[in-house]
């Protein structure tokens, strides 16, 4: 049913992709199209830390050392597969570089920081392990085989199977390289959804061959705000779109109707977060809404150098109001099994400031490379699986500086994270989840100096790093992994649900042919597809994806590094 306006919820990358498309392809006015959000970060994140202190998520917890800088995370790019995302971005001008549009700038940046990972895999009197050799047996790639092999019509066999249970006779594969490289680079987890992990399998098989390195990896200049979300944010409001942050949506108004699986929103009840003052806000038949069902950085909250940051147990915006159209419709998912398991989706993560190189420096002699090309994982020295083996510890990515275009020459920026923040440092001897700033930087240098090849070991410089810290935020994210929690193909609804006549969801919660989630490749799909339907242009004029698990080439390679 094509419409002429739109309402959407929530400011981040699919929704602001949605917007472009129907500007340019279905050649809307940005006028029609209004945004309300809690912020317009999105997941694709990255700030001065005295700028998000007081965001909706931390109001609560005020933070007494702003300095430095913070980024929940960030996603790393990878061209061949990220088709629709350089295509949005080859559509909006770069906000750092004159002349460029923002994929001719991160395709610039990238040709001239090409990655290649000397150090991907570390371990305590090993060192640098050769991630290289995968480590797999011949059930492990029997059963990854099938994984691969498996069309898509039958994926409906994987429904609530967790990776656990898809590898329950073979426990073996939870203790090669290849499953501590996957883990990390991925996020996944063995509670995670085996059918999630053969959707990564069809879509990036080409990794096996290059995965201990990640040279298919492309990284933008700066951090993912400045680079992917500002562009789209300029450009929207040049073409006059209106952006309204601090608006928690909080309950929909439906259209009665005979068949009550006909989805007509008519109404959406929202709270001003700064004032608490509420609003309804109609929507008239001419206006179709987006709204992104569901945020991974839902309910994350900071702490600082000297301060855990707080757990957090909202249930999340975006979830929360999902759940609220699923209380009337049945055929919109099931926002629980992602929001309501903690246990399998909650990361802790870290962003560290230092005044001086002198860490950075560390670090480079340590792994052996120079900033910009690491995503190093820490392996335990000790069993901490609930299968009793070794696991990674931690991870960290050493970004190309400056990462923020405010940085002064002299700073250094550098993101970690910790995948099961239950579990207790090896260097401070308390859950990850606990740690202050200063307590992380601690386990990072511990870490640093289990796998130190001399001469002078980092530790010793302890104090002097340390000392050069301007500040370490800790990041409590307990939704950051529930994209892949485990699930059923219809617990997450199609972007545009059976009988709906002006609702669509956008985003990583939902379901889209073949498409993986946690990346902007999917988020910016969502958005395609829900903009080309509401604008009425025919969906074989979508960006054409490519589908590498068909290639007999690219399977061929994969398969003679399974067995390498």
């Amino acid at each position: 049913m094509v419409k002429h306006k739109a309402i959407m919820i929530g400011a981040g990358l699919s929704n602001m992709a949605a917007a472009v498309y129907l500007i340019q392809e279905g050649h809307w006015q940005g006028d029609q199209i209004t945004f309300y959000g809690l912020d317009d970060h999105g997941a694709n994140d990255g700030a001065p830390t005295d700028t998000v202190g007081d965001e909706y998520w931390n109001k609560n917890h005020p933070m007494a050392n702003t300095k430095g800088y913070v980024a929940r995370g960030g996603r790393m790019l990878n061209y061949r597969t990220y088709v629709d995302l350089m295509d949005l971005l080859d559509r909006v001008p770069s906000v750092t570089e004159p002349g460029m549009t923002a994929s001719e700038d991160t395709r610039d940046f990238d040709a001239k920081h090409r990655t290649f990972d000397k150090a991907r895999l570390l371990e305590g009197g090993v060192g640098i392990i050769n991630g290289g050799h995968l480590g797999l047996n011949n059930k492990d790639r029997m059963l990854l085989s099938k994984l691969v092999l498996m069309p898509d019509s039958q994926e409906e066999q994987l429904d609530n199977v967790s990776i656990a249970d898809y590898f329950q006779d073979d426990p073996h594969i939870f203790q090669t390289n290849f499953w501590y490289m996957w883990e990390t680079t991925f996020a996944f987890r063995t509670k995670s959804s085996a059918q999630e992990l053969r959707r990564y399998m069809h879509q990036m098989i080409y990794e096996f061959t290059q995965i201990e390195h990640l040279v298919g990896v492309n990284r933008t200049r700066y951090n993912q705000y400045e680079s992917i979300m500002l562009p789209l944010i300029d450009y929207l409001k040049a073409q006059n779109c209106q952006i309204i942050l601090n608006r928690r949506v909080t309950d929909w108004t439906f259209k009665n109707s005979e068949m009550q699986d006909e989805i007509t929103v008519t109404g959406l009840k929202m709270t001003n977060t700064e004032t608490g003052e509420e609003a309804v806000v109609p929507v008239d038949e001419d206006t179709a809404v987006f709204f992104t069902n569901g945020s991974i950085t839902d309910s994350a909250t900071l702490g600082d150098y000297d301060t855990p940051a707080a757990e957090n147990m909202d249930y999340g915006a975006a979830a929360g109001l999902w759940k609220k159209a699923t209380e009337r419709f049945y055929n919109l998912g099931n926002p629980d099994k992602f929001f309501a398991d903690r246990d399998a989706s909650e990361w802790v993560s870290f962003t560290l400031t230092t005044k001086d190189h002198l860490l950075l420096n560390e670090i480079t002699r340590i792994t052996t490379q120079v900033p910009g090309n690491a995503l190093n994982s820490f392996l335990s020295t000790t069993p901490i699986t609930d299968l009793g083996y070794k696991d990674v510890n931690m991870s960290i990515v050493v970004h190309h500086q400056p990462h923020f275009t405010t940085q002064k020459p002299n700073e250094t920026v550098i993101w970690g994270y910790f995948l099961y923040p239950r579990r207790r440092g090896e260097f401070v001897d308390k859950p990850y989840i606990e740690m202050t700033g200063k307590e992380m930087a601690e386990e990072l240098i511990g870490q640093l100096s289990k796998v130190d090849p001399g001469p002078v070991n980092i530790k010793t410089k302890k104090a002097e790093i340390l000392a050069s810290i301007i500040n370490n935020i800790p990041v409590y994210m307990p939704y950051a992994s529930a994209l892949f929690n485990n699930r059923a193909k219809v617990d997450r609804p199609k972007v545009i649900p059976e009988h709906s006549t002006n609702l669509a969801f956008t985003g990583e919660f939902a379901e889209q042919p073949f498409q993986m989630v946690f990346t902007e490749q999917s988020a910016v799909r969502s958005g395609e597809i829900a903009a080309y339907h509401f604008a009425g242009i025919p969906m074989s004029h979508l960006v054409d994806t490519p589908r590498y698990d068909k290639d007999p080439k690219t399977l061929l390679a994969a398969t003679k590094k399974m067995f390498s």
